[in-house]
């Protein structure tokens, strides 16, 4: 039925739902790391001397270049250069680079605070942390080792892309092609251990878990870049499936920032398959003019990015400050108990789950609600989603209607 909802999405969202519920009533998470935590913690150990010999080579030059490795196949870096990649033309590979980086985001973060095994313990491990955000990631726990498990994917995807549409059927370039992946994931894998964040064994599971989603996402690739542009209920379809993702996310032994950058990327991904599904015959289809063509000269691109750069900042700014508005409204009117750790400081500490329990003072949608649990959600959450999801938004839909109002 045209409009209906399909038997996969039926199916995929269904399957969701189970699990949640599963792990609830069998305490799965718990169990699995009762199995898990225990020999990795072990292996952490043994790897400890390992680590220590690398670092005994210590140089100055060795922190700042393994430093500038990870940040360059860092989700940050991904994340700010992925908006250039839509601008210059290539919308396909940037929304399945989007879609893809999720994917990994989604199941590397999953695994790591399900387990919850430890990092390499400092002292005696010298830890290098040059950068804010390698700081955020120290706070994390070790297995799988993200930076591992993305450059596998992120690489080997790109490399199938170019082989397949600008060097098809060429054996060196494939081995040439190869090759820089293979060292560009040693040395990302050496550096982890270097810089102290990363035992052997994170490692070895990052590079196994990439190379299984890999494998997996170039069968899937093309049947979901075509429904994401071409099927029904795809906005309502991601909004579910992202909405039952946040609950399905495993909840780790001690709080880590793993969750708000798994909602973070939920988000973006929700901004562009929205934003694509509306606007792809119009901004998106491979007909677009490619960076460097003499419809799009490098001063055009330059320009766009004079343009789009600031517009999505100013997006993203105003997508928090209605999102902080608008979801304690929301939930106050339906009667689900919030609390804020950050970006609400009225809610920071309140338990608003003791508001409005007379039920006699309820209105029909908090009667409603009362029937789920009456647990004091995050509200920080639903502001991170909606903020990157418009941001994301405005990088596939509004910067692209501004480049056509200007003729860039």
């Amino acid at each position: 039925m045209e409009g209906g909802i399909s038997f996969w999405q039926a199916l995929t969202l269904s399957s969701i739902l189970g699990w949640v519920l599963a792990s609830s009533a069998f305490d799965l998470t718990r169990r699995v790391r009762a199995l898990t935590q225990p020999w990795v913690t072990r292996r952490v150990i043994v790897d400890t001397p390992l680590i220590l010999g690398l670092q005994r080579i210590q140089h100055r030059l060795l922190d700042d270049m393994f430093s500038v490795l990870s940040c360059v196949v860092s989700v940050p870096f991904y994340t700010g250069f992925l908006p250039l990649l839509f601008w210059s033309g290539h919308s396909k590979l940037a929304r399945q680079m989007t879609l893809l980086m999720a994917f990994c985001d989604y199941i590397g973060n999953s695994m790591k605070d399900m387990i919850s095994a430890p990092r390499p313990s400092c002292p005696p491990v010298r830890r290098v942390t040059a950068t804010k955000d390698e700081k955020e990631n120290a706070m994390e726990y070790g297995l799988p080792s993200s930076h591992a498990l993305n450059t596998v994917c992120l690489s080997g995807y790109l490399l199938h892309y170019v082989l397949n549409t600008c060097v098809q059927n060429d054996g060196v370039a494939i081995a040439v092609g190869v090759s820089l992946v293979f060292a560009l994931v040693m040395l990302i894998a050496i550096g982890r251990i270097y810089l102290g964040m990363h035992s052997l064994i994170d490692i070895v599971a990052g590079i196994i878990f990439g190379l299984v989603i890999l494998f997996f996402w170039l069968t899937v690739h093309g049947y979901v870049d075509d429904f994401i542009i071409s099927e029904q209920n795809v906005t309502s379809f991601w909004a579910s499936l992202s909405f039952l993702l946040c609950f399905a996310y495993p909840t780790p032994e001690f709080p880590t920032p793993s969750f708000e950058y798994h909602t973070a990327f939920n988000g973006v991904v929700f901004g562009i398959v929205s934003g694509i599904q509306q606007t792809y015959f119009h901004f998106h289809h491979e007909s677009v003019p490619h960076i460097f063509s003499p419809e799009l000269p490098l001063l055009v691109f330059l320009g766009r990015m004079l343009v789009g750069i600031p517009t999505i900042l100013i997006v993203k700014f105003c997508s928090k400050a209605i999102a902080k508005w608008l979801l304690p409204v929301m939930c106050n009117t339906l009667g689900i108990p919030i609390v804020s750790s950050c970006y609400v400081p009225a809610l920071r500490g309140s338990d608003s789950s003791k508001s409005k329990s007379d039920g006699k003072q309820m209105g029909y949608l908090q009667k409603v609600m009362s029937f789920f649990p009456q647990k004091a959600y995050d509200v920080d959450t639903g502001i991170r989603f909606l903020q990157y999801s418009g941001l994301a938004w405005s990088v596939v839909d509004l910067v692209p209607s501004l480049f056509s109002y200007l003729n860039l």
